[in-house]
């Protein structure tokens, strides 16, 4: 088994953990009506994205997302949560430190013995969901799931939804297909951006993301036999039967959407072993970015 295997496998476990720990961490975390920025890099830019529109959603104040590098300095935010597993990524660091005395930081890490501790105000550890593997699974959605149970949003039914996306077979000839499109509505269009990049990440697949009603301005012209459309959350009237139209093969969102990225892990793997391919070692790509003074 590789480790992106047994890391994806553990999530349900990890969520249980996170969702108990959450009033451990609510200091350290957003409070209702503060201005809030949330940043990362990669996989928890997207995280903070779909964190983001949740917040937002629930009416619990004003939520920007940014990547670390393309944060607004011009803007002024109560806090910045910094979404950050290695606690080493240059980016962050840097908009940690430039923002040191100037407005409350916090990153939600899993190495807090790393240059992180001294760059953020706060620290929200979350160690027992750190990873060996280069591709992020369970850090991620860990992260994700201590901010929704944070606002009171997290579900019983996403750790069953998870062990439901661990056990049952992928849909039959979606490891075949050779280009992968996921969509998402709200907090979830975040979910399928991450998605797509696990697919891009562990399997070199072709794969695009967007948001669901956006879909039919253009995207779906590529659909056809041999690619697939997949639903992260309750799809648009219409959408899957236009999509079936196509050719293409549709997979509806069943269960919760973070569940439903677990699928997506599982297939990224299935596709990368499919192609002779290492999961955990994914060609130019590092665990974490460090860039040379």
């Amino acid at each position: 088994m590789t480790h992106v295997e047994d890391e994806l496998t553990s999530q349900p476990e990890c969520w249980a953990r996170a969702a108990s720990q959450a009033a451990h961490h609510a200091k350290a975390l957003p409070a209702p009506g503060e201005r809030v920025a949330i940043v990362g890099c990669g996989t928890s830019y997207f995280m903070a994205r779909a964190a983001a529109a949740l917040r937002e959603g629930a009416g619990q104040g004003e939520t920007d997302a940014f990547a670390a590098s393309e944060f607004p300095h011009g803007r002024r935010y109560d806090r910045v949560v910094a979404l950050t597993r290695s606690g080493t990524t240059t980016e962050v660091l840097d908009l940690l430190g430039r923002l040191k005395g100037a407005t409350r930081t916090t990153a939600v890490t899993a190495d807090p013995d790393t240059p992180v501790r001294a760059a953020a105000g706060e620290l929200a550890v979350l160690d027992f969901a750190d990873e060996r593997s280069v591709v992020q699974t369970r850090f991620a959605t860990t992260a994700l799931t201590l901010l929704r149970a944070h606002l009171g949003l997290h579900p019983d039914a996403a750790v069953t939804d998870a062990r439901t996306a661990l056990t049952e077979p992928l849909p039959e000839g979606l490891v075949e297909c050779g280009q992968f499109t996921f969509l998402g509505r709200g907090w979830t269009v975040g979910l399928a951006d991450e998605a797509g990049l696990k697919m891009r990440e562990a399997a070199l697949a072709w794969a695009e993301a967007y948001p669901a009603m956006e879909y039919r301005h253009g995207p779906i012209s590529v659909s056809t036999r041999g690619t697939a459309t997949w639903m992260l959350g309750e799809a648009p009237d219409g959408l899957a039967e236009q999509v079936r139209d196509t050719g293409a093969l549709w997979i509806a969102g069943r269960l919760d959407p973070l569940a439903e990225l677990v699928r997506v892990q599982r297939l990224a793997v299935a596709v990368a072993a499919s192609r002779g391919l290492d999961p955990d070692t994914p060609r130019h790509l590092t665990r974490s970015v460090i860039l040379a003074p």
